[in-house]
């Protein structure tokens, strides 16, 4: 309901200025910048605050059993102004119960929960979603804490309608496993969107101490670091670990021969492998006992000379897994010196073999692919997501184009590198635009609308359109002020939850300029691409081009003119040209010979409709 009213009144304000191409803000939003918490300048207001803890968390797996039991301590930090009487706590593996009870086994079931050292009341038979809200005895008051410590179970997953679970009879990927506390932010207090498995998280930026319990032989990969590779590893595997730390080749820390071998761990019992990760929204696992482990690092800041340890884990026979380190070590490289061009945030990033081609903290879950073109490019995307939702902390539940739509664009501009500009832009063209472009757009929704209510679409409105507006902005200010401006957004909301105006007030004030009217024009509207060349007047050395917008969007284009002789001409157009006017405009362009005809071509920008895009000298 809430969601709703929401959605209402920020469409209400639209309609209401949509002649004025304001960035009307819904009613939540607006309070934000009334009580100081945001500002209108693109930066944290000076009243900012947002809340995080501190997870110790201890988990026992030994396949084929399938189940995962675990020990958490959390000690959570309100920073907010309000006085909380109640958690939210999210149960996200409970997505799998569909809403029944749990007679499954898949979804959390908790064993004992205590708050403050007390014991306190958990109802499984009503915690059977992914929101559950706990009852304080003792309101947790602005600037205090609140201890929690929570025993649980699970069985996990076997299908492949997730993003975690069995991924054969010894090898787990486990990711969201833990019962958490919601995020409560400045404007909609406790996120209670549910988890259906199509959207993603919103996650606060918390600190992690995680022990896996395991039998001997198991390999465990994790987000953050392995603070006792010593202790888990025999001699020649951790000094091999050790070694891939400085190297840019890759290290083979375990090959299939040395599998064989049944030797690769510390050979008790079982082995607990510790794991650390500060700053960062989450955790994720993967274990084996029949993996391949490769690992190199790459330098990713070049002030620091800081390394990035770069590992991936996989079935021997995956052939482009073999690749997987070194694509890492370049995407790494080339996304903290070029785009977005910040270093790579965090000490390491692992490829697992599994099914889900789904990002985590540090950690990738990719399918093994036949075509290492295709690998690498979902590998490259994978990685982009470091930085958009993970560094920035965005909610991709909610604002899925804060996430994929960088991810997205991200992808494309390494591919340029990777396969050249015709290769990328034909890939970016198949992969992420053609699809949409050439169906019905009647039913188009404006990115800005909240991800859950978007009902036709979801993934044009999460990949593709939006990333389309981040190259057409780029396109529009240049590579040094698009830079500087998306720095200035990353830069002042790193890990602080970011939401649309935040983004559009951040760019404004990063390039100097008035944006609202582009802003205005691609996340608010609902459009699409196609243009049309309607006629050609010459007018002595020149042609002006009465060009029409039929789809909406600002989009660049090229004018390119075929003259009599054979030869041609392309004279480049940015989005500027449609600053005054979003559906008629003239474009004047010389012509130094006779020409034989003008056409319009938009690139990876592609038309709905080409028949018009092009005019005939008679």
């Amino acid at each position: 309901m809430q969601r709703s009213i929401f959605l209402a009144a920020a469409f209400f304000c639209i309609l209401l200025h949509a002649d004025a191409q304001t960035l009307t803000i819904p009613p939540q939003i607006a309070k934000t910048y009334e009580n100081g918490t945001r500002n209108m300048n693109g930066k944290p207001g000076k009243n900012f605050w947002e809340n995080h803890g501190r997870y110790t968390i201890a988990i026992n797996v030994a396949p084929p059993n399938r189940q995962v039991s675990g020990v958490e301590h959390i000690t959570y930090f309100n920073n907010s102004p309000d006085k909380l009487d109640s958690l939210n706590m999210k149960l996200i593996e409970n997505f799998h119960l569909g809403g029944h009870a749990n007679d499954s086994g898949l979804g959390i079931t908790v064993d004992d929960f205590k708050v403050n050292g007390n014991k306190a009341t958990w109802d499984n038979n009503t915690a059977i979603l992914t929101n559950y809200m706990v009852a304080l005895a003792k309101p947790l008051m602005p600037h205090d804490s609140v201890q929690l410590d929570i025993t649980w179970h699970y069985i996990l997953n076997t299908g492949k309608g997730g993003r975690e679970g069995l991924i054969d009879s010894t090898t787990f990927y486990i990711a969201y496993f833990y019962p958490r506390v919601a995020v409560y932010d400045d404007y909609k207090g406790w996120d209670k969107q549910p988890h259906n498995g199509g959207l993603e998280f919103y996650n606060d930026i918390n600190n992690y101490k995680l022990s896996v319990t395991v039998p001997k032989n198991y390999i465990v990969w994790c987000t953050g670091t392995l603070t006792n590779a010593n202790e888990v590893l025999q001699p020649e595997y951790a000094k091999r670990l050790q070694q891939s730390f400085t190297s840019d080749s890759t290290v083979h820390i375990v090959t299939p021969q040395d599998l064989a071998g049944n030797n690769i761990t510390t050979q008790n019992a079982t082995n607990t492998w510790i794991y650390t990760a500060n700053d960062i929204s989450d955790m994720a696992l993967g274990i084996s006992n029949h993996y391949d482990w490769d690992a190199a690092s790459v330098v990713v800041d070049d002030a620091t000379h800081r390394r990035v340890s770069a590992q991936a884990a996989f079935d021997d026979a995956s052939a482009d897994f073999h690749h997987s380190v070194q694509f890492s070590r370049y995407s790494l490289n080339w996304f903290s010196h070029n785009w977005p061009g910040i270093p790579y945030p965090y000490e390491k990033s692992t490829a697992f073999q599994g099914f889900a081609d789904m990002e985590y903290p540090m950690m990738i879950n990719d399918s093994k692919e036949t075509d290492l073109v295709f690998a690498e490019l979902v590998q490259d995307h994978e990685q982009a997501h470091t930085y958009m939702p993970f560094y920035m902390s965005t909610n991709e539940s909610y604002y899925a184009f804060m996430d994929e739509g960088w991810a997205t664009t991200f992808e494309y501009l390494i591919g340029i590198t990777e396969k050249g500009q015709k290769g990328a832009d034909e890939f970016y063209k198949s992969f992420r635009v053609r699809r949409w472009i050439h169906g019905k757009h009647d039913k188009e929704t404006s990115i800005i609308t909240p991800s859950p209510d978007v009902k036709f679409g979801g993934g044009n409105n999460a990949y593709g359109k939006p990333s389309l507006s981040y190259i057409a902005l780029k396109d529009m200010l240049g590579d040094k002020l698009f830079k500087k401006a998306l720095h200035n957004y990353m830069n002042n909301w790193h890990g602080k939850h970011p939401i649309p105006w935040d983004y559009f007030n951040a760019m404004k004030a990063g390039s100097g300029k008035n944006l609202d009217w582009f802003f205005y024009n691609w996340f608010y509207t609902p459009s699409y691409i196609d243009i049309a060349l309607d006629k050609a007047e010459k007018s002595g050395s020149s042609y002006e081009l009465s060009i029409r917008n039929i789809g909406g969007f600002a989009v660049p284009f090229n004018v390119n003119v075929e003259y009599t002789d054979g030869t041609t001409d392309t004279i480049h157009q940015t989005p500027i040209v449609w600053e005054h006017d979003q559906k008629n405009i003239t474009v004047k362009v010389k012509a130094a010979k006779e020409v034989k005809d003008i056409t319009l071509d938009g690139g990876i920008f592609m038309d709905a409709d080409e028949t018009n895009n092009k005019w005939m000298a008679k």
